[in-house]
């Protein structure tokens, strides 16, 4: 059984998206309680949130962003940059501390103290922007993950599988003039028109051309298709670039019965996916694996996704 670690603080809770509104609390209640109910809660290594310095966010958004950010919520308003953006007084901080979890538990991988970690946090991140916030993120806590990887770890060459049934714009962006940094998606397109990227000839641009590859599923498609596109596609490309850590964006909105898209990717698919990307980190990452939750909004699957996910890092 390998040394995994679970990133969660009552604290992500704090961040009121208000009533009816898809990113809430309830969903990290649910996935606690999945993980808790499947009693993985002792074979796990506990890690709470704590406050991420903002030289860390810096690394991934302009200070002019982040002191937009923080006056929005500060001065009470309810929606930052778009109307689905939803924020109170605590949603600064609440982001802080996201960030602060997931870079704990990747010191805590990189030191050798753990083989690999869930990191259930909110707000998710992959929406987000350099100077924006979209979709419900407002740090890209994976972007700022990769960076902190190579400035303070030393790491030469992060991969990032994001298989949220929406595309990562804020991630690609980000990162798409950078040769270091490997980004693939797998997501749905058209996905309610949003956010209207991630199209096959997006494959990065200047120095980074072919470190983006994105790979749009058609709504009603799912455990097949899925699994035909990580073996023809994700295995080559990521074999070739030869990750040292690998970062996942872990949405479990493209299942059947999440109301956030029309991909039909099945429980058992889900997991069938998660145990070739645990593969993979074997190959090529010495098992060094950080995964970060992002979309999901289904409540009643949320317990039973978080569980398996937690189960394959267990058994990697």
């Amino acid at each position: 059984m390998r040394k995994t670690g679970f990133v969660y603080d009552e604290r992500y809770l704090h961040h009121d998206t208000g009533p009816n509104h898809p990113e809430s609390p309830e969903r990290l209640k649910a996935i606690y309680q999945g993980i808790k109910d499947a009693d993985l809660l002792p074979k796990l290594t506990l890690i709470g949130a704590r406050r991420a310095e903002l030289k860390w966010i810096e690394t991934i958004h302009s200070k002019n962003y982040i002191k937009r950010f923080e006056a929005a919520c500060h001065s009470g308003n309810s929606t930052f940059d778009y109307p689905d953006n939803q924020i109170c007084t605590e949603t600064f901080e609440t982001a802080l501390l996201a960030v602060g979890g997931i870079l704990d538990a990747v010191r805590l991988v990189m030191t050798g103290k753990l083989d690999n970690v869930f990191c259930a946090v909110r707000p998710p991140g992959h929406h987000a922007e350099y100077e924006g916030a979209l979709g419900f993120c407002y740090f890209n806590n994976v972007a700022i993950a990769a960076r902190y990887l190579q400035i303070e770890w030393g790491i030469q060459r992060v991969g990032i599988v994001d298989f949220d049934v929406h595309h990562g714009n804020g991630t690609q962006h980000i990162f798409e003039e950078d040769p270091t940094v490997f980004y693939y998606s797998i997501h749905q397109h058209p996905t309610f028109a949003f956010p209207g990227t991630g199209r096959v000839f997006e494959t990065g641009d200047g120095e980074g051309v072919g470190m983006t590859r994105n790979y749009p599923v058609l709504p009603g498609q799912g455990d097949k298709e899925y699994q035909g596109l990580v073996e023809r596609d994700l295995v080559p490309v990521l074999s070739a670039f030869s990750p040292e850590v690998i970062l996942v964006s872990a949405g479990f909105d493209a299942h059947v019965d999440d109301d956030m898209s029309d991909i039909h990717l099945s429980t058992d698919g889900y997991s069938r996916l998660m145990q070739r990307i645990v593969a993979l980190a074997a190959l090529y990452s010495d098992g060094r694996l950080i995964s970060v939750l992002e979309g999901g909004y289904c409540i009643k699957r949320l317990p039973e996704l978080a569980a398996n996910h937690i189960k394959i890092l267990l058994n990697a």
